[in-house]
């Protein structure tokens, strides 16, 4: 490559390192203000990063030792041996944006403000499309290539599979609670949601999620069934803090949980997520955490990529006190 070409890649290379450096806070912040679950982790500290590892280690929290028992004077003492799983496992999910540019790009901004506006307005671009695709993945289902573990995989609709390498159907335990409109877990009749009905399903779920000071913090709803709780709250609206709505994520009260209408998209209509996050956590691999990388440049082209890399998952260690609502 040209020696003039070289060092035009790397002033700007140089040039937007630094400008991604000056603004690399924005990522995370965006990411939070963005995305109500990611918002409410992060304000909890639930929100970490390792080292390495061939996996994320998550370890387990029961709902119950089997082992509690009532006993007086030389009664023999239960000594049989809990579930054998004292860990899930969650695999390192990779993320990229670049950076990029080609040698026409750079040599018609040369010069000035124009290269500084146009490196700007790259490291923004490449910012914004980090901030709304981690916001897609932290509600997913988790199914497309590679893709983290979202919500939808971790609080399933069906309450089983296999999350963090543990088949819930052979470890019941590691259920989450399902309320199905159509099969209501108070018993009777299918129930169609609606405002009137909308806290009759959400009670029910609320008390089968709730053991002692264990209870949900954060409902996350579609817009259908959040249209149908507001409406059901007509004369008793309860919206919380300010700062909650950041990024257009609008909140409500039910009982000891914020309710939020998460404008950012994901959550698939006709469902709610009653989400304890004292056991969830969003991991991140300290090496690449929405890190800029070193330039790559292209043996066969006149263009630069500089990669930026996020690696982790989305790990739950109680999934007994996650739950869905749905029709």
């Amino acid at each position: 490559m040209p020696a003039g070409i070289t060092s035009l890649f790397t002033a700007w290379t140089e040039l937007a390192s630094t400008t991604y450096r000056n603004h690399s806070s924005e990522v995370a912040d965006n990411v939070t203000k963005h995305n109500a679950l990611y918002k409410r982790l992060a304000a909890k500290g639930k929100v970490r990063t390792e080292d390495g590892g061939l996996s994320i280690v998550q370890p387990l929290e029961y709902a119950s030792n089997s082992t509690y028992q009532r006993y007086s004077g030389y009664d023999t003492l239960n000594i049989s041996a809990v579930d054998v799983i004292t860990a899930a496992e969650f695999a390192w999910k990779q993320v990229a944006v670049n950076v990029a540019a080609s040698g026409l790009e750079l040599r018609t901004n040369m010069g000035g403000n124009r290269i500084v506006n146009f490196t700007k307005a790259k490291v923004r671009n490449a910012m914004n499309s980090f901030k709304n695709g981690l916001s897609t993945d932290l509600y997913s289902d988790g199914t497309a290539t590679n893709q983290m573990n979202g919500l939808q995989a971790l609080i399933a609709d069906a309450g089983t599979g296999t999350v963090g390498q543990i088949n819930s159907s052979t470890y019941p335990f590691w259920q989450n609670i399902v309320q199905s409109a159509a099969a209501p877990l108070q018993g009777g009749s299918a129930i169609t949601p609606s405002a009137t009905t909308i806290e009759s399903l959400m009670l029910a779920l609320w008390i089968k999620l709730t053991r002692g000071s264990d209870q949900p913090d954060m409902i996350v709803l579609s817009d259908d069934y959040f249209t149908f709780y507001e409406q059901s709250q007509t004369s008793l609206k309860r919206y919380t803090a300010d700062e909650n709505g950041q990024g257009g994520m609008v909140s409500m009260k039910y009982k000891t949980a914020d309710v939020f209408f998460d404008s950012s998209g994901g959550i698939p209509t006709a469902h709610g997520y009653f989400i304890n996050t004292d056991y969830i956590d969003v991991v991140a691999h300290s090496a690449a955490n929405m890190t800029m990388m070193d330039e790559l440049r292209s043996v066969n082209q006149d263009a630069v990529v500089i990669p930026i890399l996020f690696q982790g998952n989305l790990a739950v260690s109680n999934r007994s006190l996650q739950g869905v609502l749905k029709a």
